[in-house]
């Protein structure tokens, strides 16, 4: 046996080893990191597992992003209503049942300003209408707003100025960061031209400009007028609320003016705060619609790709060095020790892999702002997350690898 050990401590393997790291009592002692010598001795190979994790970093990345825009999207116009608790209808879960068909009478308005703590309350209306593309002659989906000009109910300078305007007959006011499908509305209206369309069949006219961009996942465009012109163009009594604002007086307690209107109603209107209502939307895309789950899935599916792609490298990187491996487990090299290895390289691959991933899902989501008008913006914590899920895929994937050394046996040098 001590024969055979002699014979193996010759191997050119194990005297590259010795030559890349000296004993570290010798002067000038500086060890070579052999995962990385090992890593990148086949340089393709190399290359190629680089490259895939930089994919499937940046299809986490894309994934993440889309699901990201879409929350914020879901809830940019909530941020915007001049509201600090809100009533809705009781089945109401999103835009689309309060603007299609879960309305609740106009009388529980009334009757929560009996309310201690309540200083106003105003109606708002949502429905979606069918907008006739004055240019192209077709039509597309707009979401509607309307409200009592007395009542502001956006936080928006741009509507507030038009609060008078909107109350003439047929008014309007148009998102210029809709779509572009509905024509060159905001660049027809800068040039001093008059504006004129139909929605569901009803003349209508743009009497002004503002800036809002809603979900682009529910409603491409926004379109915001008087509740007089509101009931016209959709056929819907004002009697039919689709949310209620409600204010509170300075210093009232919000909990406790919630808590009474929950009480007094039991149950007939939901009574949530302004944040609550923005988590409600939230939570229905992302839990109660596909799209949250599309995006969940992609990420995984991302993953996977990933760690399949690190598998196959480092399962090939062991494989051939399988020989090797059986020597210095022969001259007492524990599996630790090459489980070690094994995940200092799939560190080395994440890291070397997150970096060019990182960079071009920059790129991208730049591009996808221009382009499609979606909130891609890189964020920390996103970027944390991803960094976290590609170094876990990697070193899963030396985690399964490693199994293949438990094949290496010294009898196979021979």
């Amino acid at each position: 046996m001590k024969k055979v050990v002699k014979e193996l401590r010759n191997l050119p393997i194990l005297r590259s080893i010795r030559s890349l790291n000296p004993s570290r009592s010798q002067p000038g002692y500086k060890p070579i990191p052999f995962a990385w010598i090992q890593l990148t001795y086949n340089k393709s190979r190399f290359l190629v597992a680089v490259a895939g994790i930089a994919f499937a970093t940046l299809l986490m990345f894309m994934q993440l992003g889309f699901q990201g825009a879409l929350y914020k999207t879901a809830t940019d116009i909530h941020n915007h209503f001049l509201a600090d608790l809100v009533l809705i209808g009781p089945r109401t879960e999103n835009f689309y049942d309060a603007g299609l068909y879960q309305t609740f009478t106009k009388r529980y308005l009334t009757q929560s300003l009996a309310v201690k703590g309540v200083a106003s309350v105003a109606p708002l209306y949502i429905g979606f209408g069918h907008w006739e593309n004055p240019v192209a002659n077709h039509n597309r989906q707009i979401l509607v707003f309307g409200f009592d000009p007395e009542k502001p109910s956006f936080d928006l300078p741009e509507v507030n100025q038009y609060l008078e305007l909107i109350k003439r007959d047929d008014m309007i006011l148009f998102d210029r960061l809709s779509k572009p499908i509905y024509g060159p509305i905001a660049e027809s209206f800068a040039q001093g031209k008059v504006v004129t369309t139909e929605i569901n069949n009803k003349k209508v006219q743009v009497g002004g400009l503002f800036s809002l961009g809603g979900s682009i996942f529910s409603a491409d465009g926004i379109a915001i007028t008087s509740d007089l012109n509101f009931a016209r163009i959709m056929e819907r009594p004002l009697l039919k609320v689709s949310a209620g604002l409600i204010t509170l007086e300075q210093g009232a307690d919000p909990d406790a003016v919630l808590q009474a209107l929950k009480a007094k109603f039991s149950g007939g209107v939901k009574v949530l705060s302004l944040q609550d209502y923005m988590d409600q939307e939230k939570n229905y895309w992302k839990n109660g619609s596909p799209i949250g789950s599309i995006f969940t899935i992609g990420t995984i599916m991302g993953f996977v790709v990933g760690l399949v792609i690190v598998y196959q490298v480092l399962y090939s990187e062991i494989a051939d060095n399988l020989g090797y491996y059986a020597t210095l487990k022969a001259l007492g090299y524990g599996v630790n020790y090459f489980s070690k290895l094994i995940i200092q390289q799939a560190f080395i691959l994440s890291i070397l892999g997150y970096i060019p991933g990182f960079i071009f899902s920059v790129f991208l989501y730049a591009g996808v702002v221009q382009i499609v008008r979606l909130p891609t913006q890189m964020e920390l914590g996103r970027a944390i997350v991803v960094l976290i899920l590609t170094t876990l895929m990697c070193c899963a994937a030396g985690l399964i690898a490693t199994n293949k050394l438990r094949e290496a046996d010294p009898a196979d040098i021979f």
